[in-house]
């Protein structure tokens, strides 16, 4: 029988605590959903340095919202020196640090992307995709030809860190999720030395049907209930 660990509830700020300066994260989240905003928050007010961002996007920063959205305002704040992401059309201050040399940028296919970090999770040494054959994509990277059809070698992704956003825990760590904001939370689960999960509420064990359970607890070793502030204040 599997030994059963509660897992640890701890403030925003105790969390995001033994995330250093130069730290990978990965941050869940598409857009608007599925970010865990309150642990972004804590993350921007700790003022930690040099991280590399691993997020399907930076959210937003524009002249509607200057502080940025979600992990956009780490990139807003100067803590990221590096981003490896899908899309970064919607935040005016990545485009603008890059452009001026001032940040690291990697653009990945969206479909690459989520795959990378699912075999980094799942210990695989890449995988082979057509995706970007013949673009600015396969650049430096191996491309092989297979019964007449090249693929591009693409390696895994991992980080030090990620921050999730889930529905619901029990005590040992099992999450569940809701709609859409599911995204690219469960894949980074399994691809950090250290996952730290905001979720709406906590509860018993046996409270969750095992069937609802996408993220197993032995991924899972912090939680930390969402606040109702940030996102509020900010859309």
């Amino acid at each position: 029988m599997p030994i059963k660990v509660v897992k640890p509830v701890m403030s925003p700020s105790e969390a995001v605590s033994s995330i250093k300066d130069g730290t990978s994260i990965m941050v869940g989240g598409f857009n608007y959903g599925g970010v865990p905003y309150t642990l972004v928050e804590a993350l921007c007010e700790a003022g930690t340095k040099d991280l590399h961002l691993i997020a399907n996007d930076t959210v937003y920063a524009d002249d509607r919202h200057p502080d940025g959205i979600g992990h956009g305002s780490l990139v807003v704040n100067g803590q990221v020196s590096k981003v490896t992401a899908s899309h970064i059309g919607l935040n005016k201050v990545t485009q603008k640090l890059y452009n001026e040399g001032k940040m690291e940028l990697e653009l990945v296919p969206q479909g690459t992307f989520v795959e990378r970090i699912r075999a980094g999770g799942f210990g695989l040494g890449g995988f082979l995709t057509p995706t970007g054959v013949g673009t600015v994509v396969e650049e430096g990277k191996q491309v092989m030809e297979i019964q007449g059809k090249k693929y591009i070698l693409e390696l895994p992704l991992k980080a030090d860190v990620a921050l999730i956003k889930a529905h619901k825990a029990d005590r040992y760590g099992n999450l569940t999720y809701f709609g859409t904001n599911r995204n690219f939370n469960p894949a980074m689960a399994t691809a950090a030395d250290l996952v730290i999960a905001e979720v709406d509420s906590v509860v018993e064990q046996g409270e969750i049907d095992p069937n609802d359970v996408v993220t197993p607890g032995i991924l899972v070793d912090i939680l930390v209930l969402k606040g109702d502030s940030y996102y509020a204040s900010r859309t």
